[in-house]
């Protein structure tokens, strides 16, 4: 059984076509990341899996049961983790937690156990008994993860998790997903860091103007652009640079400047590497790194969507 089936999914809204025939499934146990553009499809498939709307077309299960049929019992199973916080800033960690559980049904003696285990996986049991508006907002995300498992669900979906988060909750949520991963728990991540996808997911689905343009693992669907090779290059000294020189160098087709370092696009590294060191010798440069690199995720997501917001010139990616 397939912990999430989505079988020709449409959605409709006036003359706009959200989603056109969206095909895939999701096995139990896996972490399962959905990327794209905004105005994808991204919000409204996740929106139809999880009961909040329903499809013009198609169907969608969950571990078997039909989210417009049985969506009570296909709920049951899911937890939900909005990207924008649903926390009520006027009670407690713990009335947050023990409402949730409520509306989930659970039972009093479990939801206050459970409650108990996840304020203290979550680094939160010291602040139980505060009221939330005083909560930095990396704490109010990590509540709210608490929130989304209070009912021991067996598929989450996870909606940006780690956005605009300090290094520390950014660093437990992470460690709670590979957790709960390692415990058969099927995590549906979406997500705009795209290095995030490639640590933390078996698989992606990649989504453009309403339909699939991909699905597989990370490792794979770089294989696809094989061609994207990169050479990373940084020098000792801040120099005066200019990206036109380092694209003479024969067979880079591509400079783009990443904060310090320059990455040279080639199909042939090993020409591109002794071209680097001509010209720093040249420019009596010291080469302080020099890295190869084969085709990213990224390279793979821009190369399938389209999406270059890459200006002429100095080229620089965030």
């Amino acid at each position: 059984m397939f912990a999430i089936e989505a079988l020709s999914l449409s959605k409709q809204f006036g003359h706009l076509q959200a989603l056109s025939h969206v095909d895939f499934t999701v096995s139990e146990g896996e972490t399962f990341g959905f990327l794209g553009p905004n105005g994808a499809g991204k919000t409204t498939t996740i929106r139809i899996l999880t009961g909040i709307t329903t499809p013009t077309e198609g169907t969608a299960r969950i571990f078997g049961k039909d989210i417009v049929r049985e969506t009570i019992a296909a709920r049951k199973q899911i937890g939900i983790v909005h990207e924008t916080s649903n926390i009520y800033t006027d009670l407690t960690a713990w009335q947050n937690l023990m409402f949730t559980a409520e509306l989930y049904h659970v039972g009093k003696a479990e939801r206050e156990k459970r409650g108990t285990e996840l304020l203290e996986l979550f680094g939160l049991s010291e602040r139980r008994d505060d009221h939330t508006k005083g909560f930095s907002k990396g704490m109010k995300r990590r509540l709210t993860l608490a929130m989304g498992l209070i009912n021991n669900p067996r598929l989450l979906f996870l909606d940006e998790p780690t956005s605009g988060l300090d290094v520390q909750s950014n660093l437990i949520i992470r460690d709670v997903i590979r957790d709960l991963n390692d415990n058969g728990v099927t995590v549906f991540l979406t997500t705009h860091n795209i290095e995030e996808a490639n640590l933390a997911c078996d698989r992606v689905a990649i989504i453009n103007r309403g339909r699939i343009a991909a699905i597989d693992s990370p490792e794979r669907l770089k294989k696809t652009i094989q061609s994207v090779q990169s050479v990373e290059v940084a020098f000792d000294a801040p120099q005066p640079v200019l990206v036109e020189e380092l694209e003479q160098i024969p067979t880079v087709s591509e400079v783009i400047k990443q904060g310090d370092k320059f990455r040279l696009i080639t199909e042939d590294p090993p020409t591109v590497i002794d071209g680097v060191m001509a010209f720093a010798a040249a420019r009596r440069a010291r080469v302080i790194s020099i890295t190869t690199l084969g085709p990213s995720l990224e390279d793979v997501f821009i190369r399938l969507t389209g999406l270059d917001i890459r200006t002429k010139g100095v080229k620089t990616v965030d």
